[in-house]
Formats: structure tokens, C-alpha cells, sequence
């Protein structure tokens, strides 16, 4: 297993999404992912999962410390008051005493990102957060947050059909992990001839590729998986290398296509 480090947090760079799963098929997943060695899971207020996740930690057996565990508050959720309830919520959803990472899911204007931030660090000075992180903040929003908080994580949508350079640089000069979500593009990926062929050379897929891509800058990957074979497949990236002109290969495959771009989305880069 490889990992990140930023601000003393130590992440597995390949984890487990678990966006749109729910109920027993979420169980079932998170337990399988765990047997098969994932230990970094990904979650959400607004996914409705947590407790299926906390179900599924707890039937693991493993213990809490071998689980990297991420959760993010909810958009409207990022007063003061409601940063701290919800986040209590989670962890008795989650049962445990702590997440590892919790992340503001989107940055929104209504609420002060001082006020939002101070509730998160004051959960981190109890111990029920350990690391503070970001989600969806283009440049000038996360350059706000890291001046106001030691945010350890930004995790955004990046594939190799939004190549998220800027960002990325901007992220690493502040010392800030980055944590692609859809990193095989929803599964546009899969059917990709460059993709193919590039991992026809290599036996792997094409969502490796695009996985192993991601890897090679520094930029860990949360894919979503719901069989076996998925699973496996997407934990199978660390046996190869790709060389620096397929890296460049795939970085033109660069199209701006954002799969995810909902109505309150901030301004983008």
C-alpha cells in the first residue's frame, strides 16, 4: 500500500468511494473492499450511507486504527452550531469516536469560512476529527482555507478529461493532499482506445491506466466500485509504471468535460 502525507496525516492513496451505495449493498461492499485490503474509506452526510458504512466497519473486526475514515459536511450544514452537530451525528452513524478526515463538501458563500473552519478545528482539538480537509474549492477558495486552517486534503473531481493541473500545483505548494473523486470519468474511461492501448502494453485496463495516471502525480483516487472484479481492479495499480510520454498522452486527452457540476458549484478554475 502506498500513502499520502500532508500535515501529519498518513492516507492510503487508493480508497474505497462510496457515493450513490446504499443499504445492504453498501455493506456488502465496504465488507468486501475491507477483506481485499482497502483501508481507506470515503463517505458522506449527504450520500445517506453512514451507518451502513459504520455497520460494515464494525463487522470487519479490524481495528480502528487500521481504517483511514473520511466523511464531508453537507453544504448547508456549515454554520457553526451545525458544522459541530452534524458532525456528531456522523460519528454515531459511523460509530466511532473519530474520522480521520473531515471535509467541507462544497464551499458556500452564505456561511463564513472562519466560522466553518473554527468548528471543524475545535472538533480536531477533541479528538473526534484528526485532519481537516476541503472539497470542490477552486483556487481562490482553497488559498482562503489554507490560510485559515491547516487543511491536510482537497478532494475534486479529476480524470483525464479534467486534468486539474492548476490546481494540483496550487495544492502542493501549500502542502495539501489531492484526492481525485470520479477518477474513471463515471466509466468514460473504460471504453477509451488510448486508454487501451496504452494498457495493453502494461496487461492491465483502461481504468488502471487512468488510476496509475492519477498515481504517478501524487494524486490519490477514490473509485467507486460495486463488484469483485472492480474492486480488485481498481487496488491492482502498483505494480507498474507509466513512461513519461504516456503520461503526456494521456494529459491530451484533456477536455473539460466536469461530470459533476450541480447548481450551487462554486466558480470553477
Amino acid at each position: 500500500m502506498q500513502f499520502l502525507n500532508a500535515q501529519g496525516m498518513e492516507m492510503p492513496v487508493i480508497g474505497l468511494g462510496t457515493w450513490q451505495i446504499v443499504g445492504e449493498e453498501c455493506r456488502e461492499v465496504v465488507t468486501r473492499g475491507l477483506e481485499l485490503g482497502y483501508r481507506h474509506i470515503d463517505t458522506a452526510q449527504a450520500y445517506e450511507n453512514e451507518k451502513d458504512v459504520g455497520q460494515a466497519l464494525i463487522a470487519s473486526g479490524l481495528r480502528r486504527e487500521e481504517i483511514f475514515l473520511t466523511s464531508k459536511v453537507w453544504y448547508t450544514r456549515l454554520d457553526y452550531e451545525r458544522v459541530k452537530s452534524s458532525t456528531e451525528k456522523s460519528l454515531e452513524r459511523l460509530r466511532t469516536d473519530y474520522l480521520d478526515l473531515m471535509l467541507v463538501h462544497w464551499p458556500n458563500p452564505e456561511y463564513p469560512l472562519d466560522r466553518t473552519l473554527g468548528a471543524l478545528m475545535e472538533l480536531q482539538a477533541e479528538g473526534k476529527v484528526r485532519h481537516v480537509g476541503v472539497s470542490n474549492f477552486p483556487s481562490r477558495q482553497l488559498q482562503d482555507a489554507c490560510e485559515q486552517a491547516p487543511i491536510a486534503c482537497l478532494q475534486i473531481e479529476y480524470h483525464p478529461y479534467l486534468s486539474q493541473t492548476t490546481l494540483l500545483e496550487l495544492a502542493q505548494r501549500r502542502g495539501v493532499n489531492v484526492v481525485a473523486y470520479s477518477p474513471l470519468a463515471r466509466g468514460r474511461v473504460f471504453d477509451d482506445a488510448t486508454l487501451r492501448s496504452i494498457g495493453e502494453k502494461y496487461g492491465k485496463t483502461a481504468g488502471q491506466i487512468g488510476l496509475r495516471w492519477l498515481l504517478q502525480q501524487g494524486v490519490g483516487a477514490i473509485p467507486k466500485a460495486r463488484s469483485e472484479a472492480h474492486l480488485r481492479e481498481n487496488f491492482d495499480v502498483f505494480d507498474f509504471e507509466l513512461t513519461e510520454a504516456e503520461m503526456k498522452t494521456i494529459f491530451g486527452l484533456h477536455d473539460e468535460e466536469r461530470i459533476i457540476d450541480p447548481a450551487w458549484a462554486p466558480e470553477w478554475d
